[in-house]
């Protein structure tokens, strides 16, 4: 159903103009002037960034094509993380907006600054959870014309899905649409390949992700309605729990109340989505300029001296299951075969044992990580990258039998390799939180007057509000510190049903079968379109 039949559907709920906010102020002056000067500011501070990292690490590439790539890889990654904000973080403000507690364009600009924060202070655990889920022969090989194609593919996929989304007003969820982003490429390389669609993505990993994402809509209505009917029972101010007055902010108390929840899903959302965009920015910078940012050169001489030891630790444990076998030529085949199909097979671990002694002996032999040759950054990043993801299938395979002391060690090992390979540097966190900040400023209507106007039958009231907003932040930041990508989208909407319906105010059912629509099909529809276009960008590249 397109978004005009639903208005016209709900024009019998539309709310009396004295209760509506006012979304249509033209931008001042000096807010186009601040948005032009933060954009110019990014890209001159993004362009010295890697000049002086490239520089730094000695790399002195012969020709343009690298940073042309780079460049327009970091524009479509950016893109998606700017389009991400406008799309996303509309939710986040629409209480505020719809209860009057803020103006609208002080509420969009308070919500951009404090997704700036939240990606700063962001742990990272979400960005390099969704990257897991990508091939590992096609992160292993990310400079390759295959490698640029999976990350053209999926970030194109995703602009598109939640463009158009957005273009109907419906909250599909950004994060939603990554995954099923990242499935379809990892489906049609395993098709290309001749191998089975099911062998080209981390299931389990996926499973994870899957049930986060498939269950956070429901923890947001149910907690939503929860929270409103306690509030309700212990809180018997009348005022809570009507419609706003005119244009009217609440009472002080309430309206500090929305405005710490607003702020709060703001700092959630940018913690937690802002992250996809980092991950897939440093694939992006591996596969352009290895040399700067295949490897942390940053890491401290402690951190060098705790590696050694656990790799000593973890290589006694891999060599104990390889008792008895050996291993010619090179062990790498065996080890990616295993952590592309996860079926342990003889050679499995005498090959990884023979991997992990490379390891070790390239990081003594130079010393440090910052002493890496340019030449051999790349491939001591791979062999990293491929014996980390091998600990972490091997930690939870059932085939493996591995006691519980062992697999400690083996997991400690694994955070060193890590700690070399899975870093973000500051410059990438600042542009990605200037971009979701910044989209957050821009686009943000057609949204929130779904959520605001179109999911219940009476306005929204400052209980409903704070309700849906606790529980939407309190379910983000609870997703960032277990790693986990949840929905923004659906956890508020969600709960603002859920709200609705523990009123007693009614839905509007129209809204709610656009939304589950969207819901479901936002998977299928990212698969397939990613998938064509890996395919397409394939046969091009």
């Amino acid at each position: 159903m397109s978004a005009t039949a639903i208005s016209a559907e709900n024009a019998n709920h539309v709310r009396p103009d004295a209760e509506r906010p006012r979304l249509d102020h033209p931008p001042h002056r000096l807010f186009l002037l601040g948005f032009g000067a933060a954009i110019a500011l990014a890209v001159a501070y993004v362009g010295w960034s890697i000049l002086s990292d490239v520089d730094q690490a000695g790399a002195r590439p012969t020709t343009l094509l690298p940073y042309l790539l780079l460049f327009v890889a970091l524009l479509i990654a950016l893109g998606f993380e700017f389009v991400n904000g406008f799309h996303d973080t509309a939710n986040a403000v629409a209480t505020v907006i719809y209860t009057h507690s803020m103006p609208a364009q002080l509420a969009v600009i308070w919500s951009g600054f404090f997704n700036f924060l939240g990606v700063l202070l962001s742990s990272g655990a979400v960005a390099f959870g969704i990257v897991s889920l990508l091939p590992v022969e096609l992160i292993l090989q990310v400079g390759s014309s295959a490698g640029f194609a999976m990350v053209f593919a999926l970030l194109i996929a995703a602009i598109l899905w939640n463009l158009g989304t957005w273009w109907l007003g419906l909250p599909a969820s950004s994060s939603h649409t990554l995954i099923g982003s990242i499935i379809g490429v990892g489906v049609a390389n395993a098709l290309l390949r001749g191998r089975s669609g099911t062998s080209g993505v981390d299931w389990s990993k996926a499973t994870e992700i899957g049930y986060a994402l498939l269950l956070s809509p429901l923890v947001g209505f149910v907690c939503a309605a929860g929270l409103f009917l306690v509030l309700k029972f212990l809180v018997r101010n009348p005022s809570l729990y009507e419609a706003p007055k005119s244009q009217q902010p609440p009472p002080w108390w309430i309206r500090g109340l929305l405005i710490f929840t607003c702020t709060g899903v703001s700092f959630a959302h940018g913690s937690n989505d802002g992250q996809k965009g980092m991950g897939l920015i440093m694939l992006i910078l591996i596969g352009t300029v290895p040399t700067a940012y295949a490897l942390n050169r940053a890491l401290p001489d402690s951190e060098i001296a705790a590696f050694r030891t656990s790799s000593a630790a973890a290589a006694e444990v891999i060599e104990k299951q390889a008792f008895g076998y050996s291993v010619i030529g090179n062990p790498r085949p065996a080890v990616t075969a295993y952590v592309a199909e996860h079926k342990l097979e003889g050679g499995t671990y005498p090959s990884l044992a023979a991997l992990v002694r490379e390891v070790n002996d390239q990081v003594t032999r130079y010393g440090t990580i910052a002493q890496v040759p340019a030449a051999a950054v790349g491939n001591t990043r791979n062999d990293m990258y491929l014996v980390s993801e091998a600990i972490r299938f091997l930690a939870k395979d059932k085939e493996s039998n591995l006691p519980p002391e062992d697999v400690a060690k083996l997991n400690a090992y694994k955070r060193s390799l890590d700690a070399a390979t899975k870093f973000i540097p500051l410059w990438v966190m600042v542009v990605v939180a200037i971009a979701l900040g910044l989209g957050t400023m821009v686009g943000w209507k057609r949204i929130v007057v779904t959520v605001g106007e179109k999911i219940g039958k009476t306005h929204l009231t400052y209980g409903q509000g704070a309700s849906a907003e606790l529980v939407a932040m309190g379910t983000i930041a609870a997703a960032d510190m277990y790693g986990l990508p949840v929905s923004t989208t659906h956890v508020l909407s969600s709960g603002v049903a859920g709200t609705m319906a523990a009123n007693g105010s009614g839905l509007q059912m129209a809204t709610i079968r656009n939304l589950l629509m969207a819901w479901v099909l936002t998977l299928p529809a990212a698969i397939l379109l990613s998938g064509g276009l890996y395919w397409l960008f394939s046969s091009l590249f």
